[in-house]
Formats: structure tokens, C-alpha cells, sequence
């Protein structure tokens, strides 16, 4: 449904877009993620043919953007950050006139005003004019005239921007249920937002791709995965290799736990966690883009160990997030690009956060020195003009 092929954009000597490729398929809802400035507007606007690219080919519904703007336009629904709206219409004025834009019989713009009603829940101010509405009733007014002719595709630029809580979590409702028809390509900075809505993301960064493809791909592919498992330390079962030979085990101990776990591949980083004197827990790391839970379940099976909790906790999208996009932000502020390990990065980040407040407050501190070593030289500059205008020659010396 969605085709992007190199795109590349500039301005001058600024490169918005640095080959940017995907595609987006019928029937997805895919988040569009990025910092400010990281080029996401940019494609959408390249993709409805507000803009032009300077590299590189898309189609939109097997029409190229270029080529064929006006089949483009036809297929698609787009509600830009800040919808242009006519705030001396009414609601219902104004989506009539957008529908006569569209090309749309009367009758046929009565009937998809019902289920744009419903969708958008803008019943009660449909004879309202727009300038009096709440700037979240004209999101809605604006993902209305979105809908308003039907089209297969969606591509919404934060669309809950400037939004309260309330509002937010309606129009992610909205777009959940639409979505259930349409291809989506959802522009956002809240990442809760793509989590509820989006099965998956593509991320952004200087005009650049850095990761495409479903959340929970994303946050393993994208740092180390947590494992937490527990067992029990007061009981076998005699359906393991070992046990069935007929030897009788003891129930194993912590140490054994760790050993056997620490065997299996790609693990390390191991942590007892604490817990009461019934089972035995570990905490510990597994290699990207793995998933060991099917050989830990196995260990146990063969040790004829009960298994009491085994848990993998993926990266947060946040957190997947701030690593990816963490190279070019340090480039922004003028700091060296550096490759942590994921135990070491957060301290690292928090300590030299720390040393950049402790360094700002330095600063403060001399400049207020400084103003107040600068006030005392010109109080004493004015009392010696004043002493001398009182000296007994009656002259200024």
C-alpha cells in the first residue's frame, strides 16, 4: 500500500531524509517514531504529495507520488500536526465542503457522515462553528475530513498533539477502531501511544532508518533480553533423564541452579534475587535477538526440577528508543559518540548528567562572583568621586 524507495530530501546543504526505505502493507497500523527533527513529517508530506524528494521513488496504492499526485490524493486520508480548518464554518458546513472537494454525491456524504459521527465523536457539535471548539474536538473535525471520502489509506501526523489525557486516549481509540479497515501510518512522540495502537514501529533518526519491524522484535533485536527464573528448592519429579535411571535426587541447591543455568548459551550477568527458603531465584541476561525460555524449560525437565516462574522481560520501547537515537543526540550537544554496555548505560547517562549540572552550577556560581566583585569595584569608584568632590581645595582630584 505504502512504498518508500531511498527517498532522500535537502535543503541546500541540509539533508532532511538520507535514503529512507519501507514499506507499509494492507491492513497495518505501523507507528512512524522519531526525535524532533529526524525527518517524519517530511516523508508524510513527500508521500501526499505536499512535497517533493530529491532521491529516491514512492508509491502510494501502486501510484507514484510523482508521477500520478492526483491518484495518490484520491486513495489517501491525511491529518497533518495542525489541521488547517475554516474556523468561520460549522463542523457540518465544513465537511460538506470538503466532500464537494472530494468529488462526493450529496447522498453518498449523508451516509459517511453517520459513521464519521460515530468514529470521530463529533455529534454534538455539528452546527457548531470550529472556532469555538476545544483545539481536541478540532483533531477530531480534522481526522473527520480525513475519513470523509473513505480512503484505504491513513497517514496521521501527531495526531494527539496538544491533546489533554482525556482527549489522547479518544483519539488512539478512534484509530484503533478504523484501523481495523485501513492501512495506518500513525507520526508520534508518545511512545505509549504506538504501543496501544501499533503492532509495529519504524524508527527515525537524522533523516535515517534505524529500526523497522514489530515492537517486540524491536525491544530483543535491540539490546540484551532479562530472564528471571525460580525454581524450587524443596522438591524433584521423577520425570527427568537423570531420575528415571533410578538414582534419587536431592532437591538441588542454589549454587547448582546457577551452575546448570549459566551453561546454556549466550547467558550471563547472573543475580540471585531474594526470596523465601522455598525456591531458588536468578535474574540474568540473554543474548540479543535470542529466546532461551525453550532450553531453560527443557533444563528443568531434565533435572526433574519444579519450575515455579519463568519470566523474559524485554527493553522498553523508551528505552530502545533513547539507544538508538542516543548517537545522534550526543552529536547535537556536542558530545562524543560512544558505545555503552546496557549495565553500564543508564549509570553512565545519570553520572554525566550529574557532572553537566555540577559544571552549569560552577559556572553560575563564578558569574556571580564576578557581578559581585564587579559590583564592589564601582561602589568604590563612587565613593572616592565623592570624597573627592569634598576635599578642601573644593576641586575634583
Amino acid at each position: 500500500m505504502i512504498e518508500a524507495s531511498s527517498l532522500s530530501k535537502r535543503y541546500g546543504a541540509f539533508r532532511a531524509l538520507d535514503k529512507v526505505s519501507f514499506e507499509v502493507h494492507r491492513g497495518e497500523v505501523v507507528g512512524f517514531l522519531g526525535p524532533n527533527g529526524a525527518g517524519k513529517s517530511t516523508t508524510m508530506r513527500i508521500l501526499t504529495c505536499f512535497i517533493s524528494a530529491s532521491g529516491g521513488t514512492a508509491r502510494v496504492h501502486g501510484h507514484d507520488v510523482f508521477d500520478q499526485p492526483l491518484e495518490v490524493r484520491k486513495k489517501i486520508g491525511y491529518l497533518p500536526q495542525r489541521a488547517s480548518l475554516y474556523g468561520e464554518m460549522s463542523v457540518w458546513e465544513y465537511l460538506s465542503f470538503v466532500a464537494d472537494m472530494r468529488g462526493l454525491d450529496h447522498g453518498v456524504f449523508k451516509k459517511r457522515m453517520r459513521d464519521i459521527v460515530e468514529v470521530c465523536g463529533i455529534g454534538q457539535v455539528l452546527g457548531k462553528d470550529i472556532r469555538t471548539l476545544s483545539h481536541g474536538f478540532r483533531q477530531r473535525v480534522g481526522l473527520g475530513q480525513a475519513l470523509v471520502h473513505n480512503p484505504p489509506i491513513l497517514i496521521l501526523d501527531e495526531p494527539t498533539s496538544d491533546l489533554d489525557p482525556n482527549e489522547k486516549a479518544e483519539v488512539i481509540k478512534y484509530i484503533k477502531e478504523i484501523g481495523k479497515e485501513r492501512t495506518i501510518l500513525l507520526s508520534t512522540h508518545n511512545l505509549a501511544e504506538v504501543e496501544a495502537a501499533c503492532p509495529r514501529a519504524i524508527i527515525v533518526s537524522k533523516g535515517r532508518v534505524v529500526a523497522d519491524g514489530p515492537l517486540d522484535e524491536i525491544r530483543t533485536k535491540s539490546g540484551r533480553v532479562r530472564y528471571v527464573v525460580t525454581v524450587d528448592e524443596q522438591r524433584t519429579f521423577d520425570g527427568g533423564v537423570e531420575l528415571r535411571k533410578g538414582s534419587k535426587k536431592a532437591a538441588p541447591t542454589a549454587q547448582e541452579v546457577q551452575d546448570a543455568l549459566s551453561a546454556l548459551s549466550g547467558v550471563s550477568h547472573f543475580k540471585e534475587l531474594p526470596t523465601d527458603d522455598r525456591a531458588h531465584s536468578f535474574e540474568f541476561l540473554g543474548a540479543p535477538g535470542t529466546d532461551a525460555r525453550h532450553d531453560i524449560f527443557q533444563l528443568c525437565v531434565q533435572k526433574g526440577w519444579y519450575m515455579l516462574e519463568l519470566r523474559r522481560e524485554a527493553r522498553s520501547l523508551e528505552d530502545v528508543f533513547k539507544a538508538l537515537t542516543k548517537g545522534d543526540e550526543r552529536l547535537d550537544r556536542g558530545r562524543k559518540v560512544v558505545v555503552e554496555d546496557d549495565e553500564d548505560e543508564a549509570e553512565e547517562d545519570a553520572a554525566e548528567d550529574e557532572a553537566d549540572d555540577e559544571e552549569a552550577e560552577d559556572e553560575e556560581g563564578d558569574e556571580g562572583e564576578e557581578d559581585g566583585a564587579d559590583d564592589q569595584g564601582e561602589e568604590e569608584a563612587e565613593d572616592k568621586a565623592k570624597a573627592g568632590d569634598k576635599s578642601p581645595s573644593g576641586k575634583k582630584d
